[in-house]
């Protein structure tokens, strides 16, 4: 990172489109086979074990045996696959320091795509990110992405959707141990091992692995080891859940290449795998339990769930002699009981889910100028916050081939926050202390959903909704025009969303269309030109766009995919002042947003050309994108457009599986991120991504 950048560590188609899809459809279907679908259970749209069918939600599922044949090596990359998603990765290492991106939001994705684990959300208050990397692919048993809705039943930073990543659960059958063993390239070399028990009354599933590599840049290595464990009771009715995990990570931050054209600078062309930043690091300890009791009754079924995760870092980061060391904690604590009726209403099938969550977030942070001056910090902030929701969303079978699902959510959210500065501490003679502020707030959710079957194997969905997300700490613990520290308390951001789509379902495969139209007013964004500013709420903004995709079965050993997603996200009104150091009145209004390409593509093969020998391949292309901090679209030069296809060979034979991958296949030079300065107008920083890599797995199964 730069000291010269306010930097966050942190063509429509029209609906004639689908209306000719689902006119085309019914005559196809009829010389189909019977659905292989219908029974497909998905638990993210409602928190309970649901048939898909009966839920009038767009929602894609990621299978382990899915994830088995990729050959994406972490989790971003596996979603990147999908309609819709785009990320943005900073160094190529395992994931360390990737956002995920769903329906265009750009920089702030991360904070509007709510990211849960096992119904639990996983994002904080701070701007940390989701730790991908804490979460092996042995752990997965699968991933339901929920695009477009989950903010009545998940609430806050559902704006475009949500991803739960659901890990795996004690199955019956014989006690099984898989143990695996990767090596590749930039000296990767990572173990990991799955063990299954489920006895007639109890069960655990236990997965651990440990990942190392020096990466792709100069000060790029990386080190994570994570342990996770699952165990059950099965009662009569029911069952209790114990989850448990930790996770241990620590990892060297390579910076940017800066370019400048007016100075003659190229580091991207000159020395693209180098370092500005030699002496950065972080480190990032975190550890989660979490308690379901599941009760099955004659009035409906129960869940009474608890968690509690905390999560230890540090950073340091040399500024060019100018050093910042900080050491976070966050503990995190919830509380989740739900209820699940089924009962007829006015003769109708109907089933009501009803709900109440409550989170508490403790936050410590302590900055200094290095580890050994941390005892006496110059600034010690500290903030809770705390949201307690209720919510109701009940689902109605109008007919044999009508569902008709609606919501409502209510959410009170408070923060306290604190800052003691010491100006007597080592380097605190030119900082400020924040004065103790609050903030409360309250914010709703609806949803309302219909899903036609139109026929056996096509349906139509439309829905419609509002969402909202609340400002987390770090994007209100910002400075005034005097440099000064205060919190900057910003209105919750409200969305506003509809969309209107088609699916097909057979034995042979699936194929849906969707439009989307997202309306944001009072948007929580980075305003990097404005003094004492930090983030605010902009003025209105919209998303808008298409998403395509399909899976087909083109012969019994060979199966296709694609996806396609057009994206337009534009700021609709507004200027930002600017300052005297900066540009001054950018304008915004009808600007597209930073970080969203308007095109985006994605194909996939999977062919078993010989028994029990698989190769699977995958393109992904994504369209030019401007860089962060360029709200104003006035920099001249983008993030360019890139193609990445990578291959993989899966061979199996007995209890052995052997697996080869490359990546990037075709050697590209790329980056998905870069982010302008702006004090100087031609000098922006890029974070170059790896080029061909290849990776040897080698797996085997104990029974």
């Amino acid at each position: 990172m730069q000291p010269c950048f306010k930097f966050r560590h942190r063509f429509i188609p029209s609906v004639g489109f689908i209306v000719a899809l689902t006119a085309a459809v019914p005559g196809y279907a009829q010389q189909q086979k019977p659905l292989i679908f219908a029974d497909e259970v998905v638990v993210t749209a409602t928190r309970f074990k649901d048939r898909y069918v009966d839920t009038p939600v767009n929602v894609t599922v990621i299978t382990a045996e899915d994830i088995k044949q990729s050959a994406a090596k972490t989790l971003p990359d596996l979603l990147a696959g999908q309609a819709g998603i785009t990320i943005h990765d900073f160094f190529g290492n395992n994931a360390a320091t990737t956002t995920v991106d769903l329906r265009g939001f750009g920089i702030t994705g991360a904070q509007n795509t709510l990211i849960l684990v096992d119904g639990r959300r996983v994002i904080d208050i701070d701007l940390s990110g989701v730790q991908w990397s804490a979460i092996p692919f042995a752990a997965i048993e699968r991933i339901e992405i929920v695009r477009g809705g989950g903010a009545v039943l998940y609430g806050d930073g559902a704006s475009s959707g949500v991803i739960n990543i659901i890990t795996r659960s004690p199955v019956a059958g014989e006690p099984t141990a898989v143990v695996s063993a990767r090596a590749g390239s930039y000296g990767t070399l990572e173990t990991q091992l799955n063990a299954n028990y489920l006895g007639s009354r109890a069960g655990i599933n236990f997965t651990a692995s440990n990942h190392e590599s020096d990466g792709y840049r100069a000060n790029n290595r990386n080190r994570q080891s994570n342990a996770l464990a699952d165990l059950r009771w099965l009662t009569d009715n029911g069952e209790i859940a114990l989850k448990a995990s930790g996770d241990r990570q620590g990892i060297r931050l390579p910076g940017a290449r800066m370019v400048q054209p007016s100075a003659g600078i190229n580091l991207l062309e000159t020395d693209r795998r180098g370092t500005p930043t030699p002496l950065d690091y972080a480190q990032r300890n975190g550890n989660q339990l979490t308690l379901d009791w599941r009760q099955r009754t004659a009035f409906g079924e129960f869940v009474i769930g608890a968690g509690y995760r905390d999560k230890a870092q540090v950073s340091y980061f040399d500024f060019g002699g100018f050093p910042d060391y900080r050491e976070t904690g966050l503990d995190v604590r919830s509380f989740t009981p739900r209820v699940r009726v089924a009962q007829p209403l006015f003769g109708l099938e109907n089933t009501l889910v009803a709900g109440f969550d409550w989170y508490h977030w403790d936050y410590r942070l302590r900055k200094s100028i290095s580890p050994a001056a941390i005892s006496q910090p110059i600034n010690s902030v500290s903030a809770t916050q705390e949201t307690a929701a209720i919510y109701l969303y009940n689902t109605t079978r109008l007919n044999a081939r009508a569902t008709l699902a609606a919501g409502v959510r209510s959410e009170r959210f408070r923060i306290n926050a604190a800052d003691v500065f010491d100006p007597s501490a080592p380097g605190g003679a030119f900082g400020s202390g924040a004065p103790a502020d609050s903030q409360s707030e309250s914010a709703y959710a609806y949803e309302l959903g219909l899903r036609y079957q139109s026929a056996p194997a096509v349906a139509l969905i439309g829905k419609l909704g509002r969402s909202y997300r609340f400002a987390n700490v770090d994007e209100t613990y910002e400075t005034t025009p005097v440099f000064t520290a205060q919190f900057q308390f910003l209105r919750p951001q409200i969305n506003r969303s509809t969309e209107i789509g088609a699916e097909l379902k057979d034995a042979r495969g699936s194929l849906r269309a969707t439009l989307f139209n997202i309306d944001v007013s009072d948007e929580i964004h980075l305003d990097a030109f404005t003094t004492g500013i930090g983030n605010t709420n902009l003025p209105p903004s919209r998303r808008r766009g298409l998403e395509l995709e399909g899976r087909w079965l083109a012969v019994k050993t060979l199966a296709l995919s694609a996806a396609y997603t057009y994206t337009d996200a534009r700021f609709r009104d507004g200027v930002l002042p600017g300052g005297a150091f900066t540009a001054t009145n950018v304008v915004i209004a009808g600007k597209q947003v930073p970080l969203v390409p308007q095109h985006k593509a994605n194909l996939g093969a999977s062919w078993m050309f010989v028994p029990k020998t698989r190769l699977s391949a995958a393109v992904t292309y994504v369209g030019e994108q401007f860089m962060d901090n360029d709200e104003g679209n006035t920099l001249g030069v983008t993030i360019p457009s890139y193609t990445v296809a990578d291959l993989k060979l899966t061979h199996e034979q007995g209890p052995w599986r052997l697996s080869a991958a490359i990546n990037n296949l075709f050697d590209r030079k790329y980056h998905s991120y870069a982010v302008r300065s702006q004090f100087v107008a031609d000098r922006y920083n890029v974070y170059p991504l790896p080029e061909r890599n290849a990776t040897l797995v080698f797996e085997y199964a104990f029974k």
